[in-house]
């Protein structure tokens, strides 16, 4: 199989990942296209709380911070230290806004397929749940963070950005290659499979054992959806900032 072929053959493979189901859904129709309207609706809530915190956070702004100023300050602040540590003092300051929607989309998300309680709104199939528990969520986060680190990679070295699929040497192009395919494949399923995993494990055990034992497992759901974020933000980071210095 030459180099062509492999390339079809897993931009296919990701095509049909991102077809990929679990249930029931809700589609709205646009012209001739099936709109998948449940990752919408929670993906513009999730959207809509992010962009209100940050204005009433940042509506009268003080020297010295108090209440949600200083609160959204130490969210900024932690978010600058990830980036400087992954991508480099001198290269981390324009990445930040990236890096941050991306940790703050991907928490708020996963903590409100746990704290907001979509299944009262009655949809005419399916049910409303975390964005980040539907695949084509995260397949196009992780495209974005592969277009981001290719896009830093090409504006810091050039044309010479490609010379590293034959580094250390020429045979090693095709798995050098195949590397960058499987980096985007990693994120969206690490992220995609605990997502849905927790939010099974929990549906589960309140339908089993509706008292006491679900409380522990919906605060470690808390927990680890918190995790993923991080590791999906610092790996975005880590992959730009390897871009930029040209190494694996």
């Amino acid at each position: 199989m030459n180099i062509q072929q492999l390339t079809a053959t897993t931009m296919n493979d990701l095509y049909q990942i991102a077809g990929v189901e679990v249930g029931q859904h809700y589609y709205w129709e646009v012209g001739t296209f099936q709109v998948h309207a449940q990752v919408l609706i929670t993906s513009w809530v999730v959207m809509g709380i992010l962009l209100g915190f940050s204005l009433v956070s940042t509506r009268n702004l003080q020297t010295i911070p108090t209440g949600s100023q200083n609160f959204i300050e130490y969210v900024l602040e932690f978010i600058r230290d990830l980036t400087r540590t992954q991508i480099g003092e001198e290269e981390y300051r324009p990445w930040v806004p990236f890096i941050g929607t991306l940790f703050l989309f991907i928490f708020v998300s996963n903590w409100s397929g746990a704290l907001i309680p979509w299944k009262i709104i009655q949809l005419p199939h399916g049910e409303l749940a975390a964005p980040t528990n539907d695949i084509n969520t995260t397949v196009a986060l992780a495209l974005l963070t592969s277009i981001a680190y290719f896009y830093a990679g090409l504006q810091k070295r050039g044309i010479s950005y490609f010379g590293k699929y034959i580094q250390p040497t020429p045979i090693l192009l095709p798995i050098n290659i195949l590397e960058d395919f499987t980096k985007p494949l990693s994120l969206s399923f690490r992220l995609f499979g605990n997502i849905l995993a927790d939010e099974l494990v929990v549906a589960v055990l309140i339908s089993l054992v509706p008292l006491v034992v679900p409380i522990p497992m919906m605060f470690l759901g808390l927990f680890t959806s918190g995790i993923q974020a991080l590791i999906f933000a610092t790996l975005a980071a880590a992959y730009i900032g390897e871009s930029m210095e040209g190494h694996h």
